[in-house]
């Protein structure tokens, strides 16, 4: 999973965004309007700046290693007919990752989503990775003393740990990134940070720079020893990361 930034609507989309909110609030039925809603050229515009954010492969917002299909409303439009169109709440998802969600959406006792939005928060705080297995495990919180109730709901909701599948791609994905790290240490001479970064963003299919230049990853071998020998090229790439 990586932090997706969201960008503006085009002005025009917006507003229909708007409208239909609007109009949503005395419907009785949010299915139909949202099934009508979505063969509009307007809704059309709200899929392709999805893809975009996405990046180029387009993939799935939540597990970042399929491809995203369709629109997925992260507070589930079912339950929550008054977010239906709410830019904020609209995320690129795979079938797989639509599947497993569905309408589940467990909140604390505050009222805040349990379940991770990759468009509003750095992932990474929450979840954390296990380079061996390629699964997601929820983050120990120093503060609670416990793992992550937030990574916990997101991991078991998503099934983040049990996708073979997915898991592989990640675990694929953290060898390159750790090998491209190995051969620019292998380097006679400074190591060029701006080619290091851009080796790294090429190699990263799954977002997985966040993790490695997080405080977990910084760690662990070699990303430890890139950090201790050449710090200003590791900041560089921690923060090409986020």
């Amino acid at each position: 999973m990586r932090r997706v930034h969201r960008v503006e609507l085009p002005a025009r989309v917006s507003a229909y965004l708007v409208r239909k909110q609007l109009a949503t609030a005395e419907t009785a039925n949010v299915e139909n309007t949202w099934r009508s809603a979505r063969q509009t050229e307007a809704m059309g515009a709200v899929v392709r700046t999805l893809q975009v954010m996405a990046g180029a492969r387009e993939r799935c917002m939540y597990c970042v290693d399929s491809h995203g299909s369709d629109i997925d409303h992260f507070w589930p439009k079912g339950t929550y007919p008054g977010r239906a169109f709410e830019w904020p709440n609209l995320l690129l998802c795979c079938t797989e990752c639509g599947r497993f969600k569905g309408n589940r959406f467990p909140l604390s006792a505050n009222g805040g989503p349990m379940l991770v939005d990759p468009s509003a928060e750095d992932p990474w705080e929450s979840l954390d990775f296990d380079p061996d297995t390629g699964n997601f495990t929820p983050r120990y919180d120093a503060t609670s003393g416990s793992p992550s109730a937030r990574g916990e709901q997101t991991v078991h909701i998503l099934q983040l740990d049990r996708r073979e599948g997915m898991s592989e791609g990640y675990r694929r994905t953290y060898l390159r990134l750790a090998n491209c790290v190995r051969e620019a240490l292998l380097t006679a001479g400074p190591i060029d940070a701006a080619q290091l970064t851009g080796n790294l963003r090429q190699a990263d299919d799954h977002g997985l720079m966040g993790w490695c230049f997080g405080p977990v990853g910084a760690r662990i071998q070699p990303f430890d020893e890139l950090r201790r020998r050449y710090l200003p090229v590791w900041t560089a790439c921690a923060a090409a990361a986020r």
